[in-house]
This record gives structure tokens, sequence and C-alpha cells, in this order.
């Protein structure tokens, strides 16, 4: 089979932050975030540039390493072949290893990005194989499902393949981050979990996971015992003292508060007013910022000349 054909165009991919877990829905629970990266494609005649600004741009490699080259490569790979070179330019405002989805916006905006510049590329990779692809290169699903569709998605997988859903959550539900100063790496994170867990806690959460549907969506005033979680967030206490202790005080004052994802941002669901006397309760060493809710997940965006800024 003859290998794809690429247009010649640049493409301008934009993806969401996003929360994983919510408390209870531990690798399956996600929430899209009004923060976003930007990318810019171009498919050149030889090569690989890198231009990088904002988060990571003293930190990340600029060759075949880069989390989203890789990715790039990959979806290529399944797309049918390579281009000759690559320009990639990257407007990074997502923090990285504080876990808000940093690793799964590289991924998910190498994929559209491959797609949107191959000729052809949404009927070779569609919607579902790119959520598969997106989900074997991270290797769980919450986060890559709920940066390529939005909203609230609980994914899952299925004879090992990946399935998502989407819903819309409640209008009146506003994100507040509490960012901390230093980073913490997943797999330090991952690494405190037991193998097993008491019987009773997973009924709680099983529990727990279900009512968070009905309150993210439909019933915000239900969020507080919603997000109530005893599976991973305590045995991850030693790793992120300072953050389980904002969760503890948030919670304590009535604040649905979680950590996002494995740490050490503390992600809180409040609403309307609330949202910035809860941001301005954090104090010092946390950067608070109140988000709005994304709706759409990654997609293509047209290419403005002046910048890609949100």
């Amino acid at each position: 089979m003859a290998g794809p054909a690429f247009r010649a165009a640049a493409v301008r991919v934009r993806v969401p932050a996003t929360s994983a877990n919510l408390g209870p829905g531990y690798d399956s629970m996600g929430l899209a975030l009004g923060l976003y990266d930007d990318v810019v494609v171009r498919v050149a005649d030889s090569g690989l540039h890198i231009d990088i600004a904002g988060e990571g741009a003293a930190t990340l490699p600029r060759d075949e390493d880069h989390l989203l080259v890789r990715s790039l490569r990959t979806a290529f790979d399944l797309l049918g072949g390579q281009p000759r070179g690559l320009e990639v330019v990257c407007a990074n405002r997502i923090p990285h290893g504080r876990g808000l989805g940093s690793s799964s916006a590289a991924i998910c905006a190498g994929i559209v990005a491959a797609r949107a510049v191959t000729t052809g590329g949404e009927v070779r990779l569609d919607d579902t194989a790119m959520l598969e692809l997106a989900t074997e290169i991270e290797g769980h699903p919450d986060n890559v499902a709920a940066c390529l569709l939005g909203g609230f998605t609980i994914a899952w997988t299925e004879g090992g393949a990946a399935r998502a859903v989407r819903l819309d959550p409640a209008e009146t539900v506003v994100p507040v981050v509490f960012v901390p100063e230093k980073p913490l790496l997943t797999e330090t994170a991952r690494g405190l979990l037991p193998r097993s867990v008491p019987h009773v806690d997973a009924a709680l959460n099983a529990g727990r996971s279900a009512l968070l549907v009905e309150a993210l969506t439909r019933r915000p005033d239900l969020l507080l015992p919603a997000t109530e979680d005893r599976l991973h967030q305590e045995y991850r206490a030693p790793a992120m003292e300072e953050s389980t202790a904002l969760v503890a005080r948030l919670r304590a004052d009535g604040v649905p508060a979680v950590i996002s994802g494995a740490g050490p941002t503390v992600l809180a669901l409040t609403e309307g007013d609330a949202a910035d006397r809860v941001a301005r309760s954090a104090g010092e060493h946390w950067t608070a910022n109140r988000l709005g809710l994304d709706a759409a997940g990654a997609g293509v965006l047209p290419l403005e000349t002046g910048g890609t800024s949100s």
C-alpha cells in the first residue's frame, strides 16, 4: 500500500489540561479544564525542528525523545508512514509534574496533529482509534479520554481496548486548582499504592463513584460526599503532605476538594461566587487558579497570524 500524502499547510492543535480520579474515580474518571497547550505542526522537507515556549522550555528535549514527537511518530506509523521532516512549535501552559495531565496533553496533541496533517487521516485513524492509541502510549485512559473528548469522562478498558463516555458537567461547577511549587513524578505516587485494599474501602469508593456522576452533572450540592476517597489519596499522603493537609482543610470547611490526578495539585470543585473566596484561601507556596470547564476537548483550530495565546 502506498504511503500517505501530507498537507503542505501547518496545523494548530489545542489540548486542555485534565484532572483525573476526582476523588473516588481512580483511573477511570476525568475532567477537562480550561487551561490549554497549543501546538503547531508542519510537514517539512527534512529533519526535525522543535521550538518550545512556556512550561518545560528549559528542560524538555528538542529531539525524538520529546513525548509529543514520539506520539506523532507512533500515530504516523498507524496512518501509513512518516513524513520526510517536521517542524513543531509548542506553547505550553499546563504545569508539568503537577497532576494536571501535561503528558496526556502532549500525547493527544501529537496524535491529533498527525491525523490533521495526513490526507484522509480521519478515515485512517478515527476517534475510537485515537483514544486507544493515546491510552496505549499513556498507560491508562482517564486523562487522555478527558483531553480528547472534553467535559466529564468515564473511561474503562474492554477486551484490552480503551473506551469512554462523555457527560456534560453542571454549568454551575467552577474548578479551582491549587498548584504547588514543586512537582511530583506520577511513578513516585503510584509506587505508594498497596496491592490490595480493605473490602469496606472498595465498597465505599464504588458508591461514591456512582454518586459523583450524579453530583457532577446534576446535583453539585452532593459533591462533598461524592468526592470522598479511600483507595489512593491517603496512601500517597507521605509524598505530598502539604497537599493532603490542604485537601483536609478545604473539606473541613465544606469545600469538595481532592488530589488532582497523582498530585500534588489540589482540585476544588466550587460553585459560582464561592470560587474566588476559595482561591484566596490557599496561603503561600500555592498558585491558585480559577478555571473554566472545557467542553470541546482536543481539536484543530485556525492558524492565526497573531500567535497561539488563549
